[in-house]
C-alpha cells in the first residue's frame, strides 16, 4: 500500500539535505528529481533537486504524483507547500559555522568569496529564519517533522537511519541507508570554520 503522505527533505542550504536524499533513495524510497543540477565538487553524489519546487507558489500540480516519494524542498520554500497534502518532513540541522564555511567554499569555487561582515549578516538572517520556520511547521496540522542533526548522522548513522525509517513508516532498508553515509564528504567542520 502506497504512503498517503509526501516525504519532504528540508533544511538550510548546505545542511545535509542531499545526503538525506541519498539515504532515502538507498533505503528504497523513490526521489522526485529531474537531474538538471548534476553532481559537482560541492555535492559529488548529486543534489536530488527538482526545478519545479522553485515554482510551488504558482504550480504544485506535480505533487499529486509525489505520495510515497521524497522531494527536496529548501526551508525557505516550505511555506509554499499546499495545505491539501499530508507531509512528513525530515528537517536537517547543522552547526551554523559549518554551513557558512561550506557556503563560502562553494562561492570560492564559483569565483565569488564572502566576507566576515557578510557572514555575520547571513548568520543572523539564517538563525532568524530557522526560528520562524520551525514555529510555522509546528503550527501546521498537515505536517509531521523529524529533526535530524548532521553531526549525529555522521557520528551514529545506524541510529539516525532507524529514527528516519520509523518516522517514515518503517519500510525502508536501514542497512543500505547507512551505507549511503560517507563521512569523508564532511569537509567543512565547525573547528575549521572557527579557525581552530
Amino acid at each position: 500500500m502506497a504512503a498517503d503522505f509526501v516525504t519532504i527533505v528540508s533544511g538550510l542550504p548546505r545542511s545535509g539535505t542531499s545526503m538525506m536524499m541519498q539515504m532515502l533513495v538507498a533505503g528504497g524510497m523513490p526521489a522526485v528529481s529531474d537531474g538538471l543540477r548534476t553532481a559537482d565538487a560541492d555535492n559529488p553524489r548529486g543534489y536530488f533537486e527538482l526545478e519545479a519546487v522553485k515554482k510551488l507558489k504558482t504550480d504544485s500540480t506535480w505533487l499529486a504524483g509525489a505520495r510515497g516519494q521524497a522531494v527536496k524542498v529548501i526551508s525557505m520554500l516550505l511555506y509554499e507547500l499546499p495545505a491539501d497534502y499530508e507531509y512528513r518532513v525530515v528537517f536537517m540541522l547543522r552547526d551554523m559555522d559549518e554551513i557558512l564555511a561550506s557556503q563560502n567554499e562553494m562561492l570560492k569555487r564559483r569565483g565569488t568569496a564572502g566576507t566576515d561582515a557578510g557572514d555575520a549578516a547571513m548568520r543572523q538572517h539564517l538563525e532568524a529564519h530557522l526560528k520562524k520556520v520551525q514555529a510555522w511547521i509546528a503550527a501546521q496540522k498537515n505536517f509531521r517533522v523529524l529533526f535530524c542533526d548532521h553531526r549525529e548522522l555522521l557520528r551514529a548513522p545506524a541510529e539516525q537511519a532507524r529514527r528516519v525509517a520509523e518516522f517514515l513508516g518503517g519500510s525502508l532498508n536501514e542497512q543500505t541507508m547507512v551505507q549511503a553515509v560517507d563521512p569523508a564528504l564532511h569537509r567543512n567542520r565547525a573547528r575549521d570554520a572557527r579557525g581552530a
